[in-house]
């Protein structure tokens, strides 16, 4: 290949590399004050894609296309309750941030607290039982006078320890 060729491929990269520059995207609705609206209730709801991300901050295509929905149902003169609604109804309450409290979302309040909870009664139990525990491997009966070690049980053979031990 001659040495023109190569720099004309080479030139032609740098082009396409030039294109493909990422940029902070430019709001897509004309009126401002449009677009903070949108913002500010996008931000109340949950992506369905990632789930912990608010639809404002995804880039999943789902929440592009719920911005775009969004944006679309402002044009159209809807309060942010009802965009609210309107997003609810579709998708149910999992896509709010802050679901109401009901009979169907009483686990999501409730069950970190009854977790945490639980988790410290288990704790303090576990914790009582290994003081107890350790209490009574260190703490001698008092009643006995003898050791376990100390006892020989002929049955067992001779005594190896009388022969290991001098005696005085």
């Amino acid at each position: 290949m001659p040495r023109s060729a190569w720099w004309f491929a080479a030139a032609m990269l740098l082009f396409a590399a030039a294109g493909a520059v990422a940029r902070e995207a430019a709001p897509e609705a004309a009126d401002p004050a449009l677009e903070a609206r949108m913002v500010r209730i996008t931000s109340e709801l949950r992506c369905l894609v990632c789930q912990n991300q608010t639809i404002a901050d995804s880039d999943a295509s789902l929440a592009v296309d719920l911005r775009r929905e969004t944006r679309e149902l402002l044009r159209q003169g809807r309060s942010d309750d009802q965009i609210v609604d309107h997003m609810t109804a579709r998708y149910g309450d999992f896509v709010l941030y802050r679901p109401p409290f009901k009979a169907t979302t009483a686990l999501l309040w409730i069950g970190p607290a009854v977790m945490l909870l639980g988790g410290m009664s288990v704790l303090v139990l576990v914790l009582r039982r290994r003081s107890r525990m350790a209490a009574d491997a260190f703490d001698p009966d008092p009643d006995s006078d003898s050791d376990p070690s100390d006892e020989f049980d002929p049955a067992d053979g001779p005594d190896d320890r009388s022969a290991a031990t001098p005696r005085a």
